[in-house]
């Protein structure tokens, strides 16, 4: 067992403004996993939302049943893709980028072309919109950052 010791702990807790410090020195690749790590976040709380949509903790009256069946396979197909790509986003294999882009991708057009399902909300299609556009730079500032 390890001795630990109250000023070691102290000596461990970096500050805000350190971290800060650290990420501004920090390369592309590393914000680019920390951009991921935060995508993965948000991924995992979007398919947390849908399985509760799903086993009808929040909606409407009549619960999932009573939703269209356009509705019912978005939203399932969701919760599961959701969580799949958190997984993958964090721990950083490629496969997480490509179910996550899959994903927001499919939440675009979903947004869009078919309004019937969820309706067409704008600030979901800017932010995924946004999301997609920053890893693009952030993978293709990280790939020249590293050697060949």
């Amino acid at each position: 067992m390890t001795d630990t010791r109250p000023h070691d702990l102290i000596e461990r807790i970096v500050p805000a403004r350190a971290l800060l410090l650290k990420l501004r020195s920090a390369g592309w690749t590393e914000r680019l996993v920390l951009f991921l790590r935060a995508m993965a976040i948000a991924s995992l709380f979007k398919g947390l939302y849908h399985w509760a949509a799903v086993c009808g903790f929040i909606g409407d009256e009549g619960g999932f049943e009573a939703r269209s069946q356009a509705w019912q396979a978005t939203t399932v197909f969701f919760s599961v893709i959701d969580l799949v790509a958190a997984v993958g986003l964090w721990l950083v294999a490629p496969w997480g980028a490509v179910v996550w882009l899959t994903s927001t991708v499919t939440m675009i057009m979903i947004q869009l072309f078919f309004d019937q399902v969820y309706g067409t909300n704008v600030i979901i299609v800017a932010a995924c919109l946004l999301a997609v556009l920053a890893y693009l730079v952030l993978s293709l500032l990280a790939a020249r950052e590293r050697p060949q």
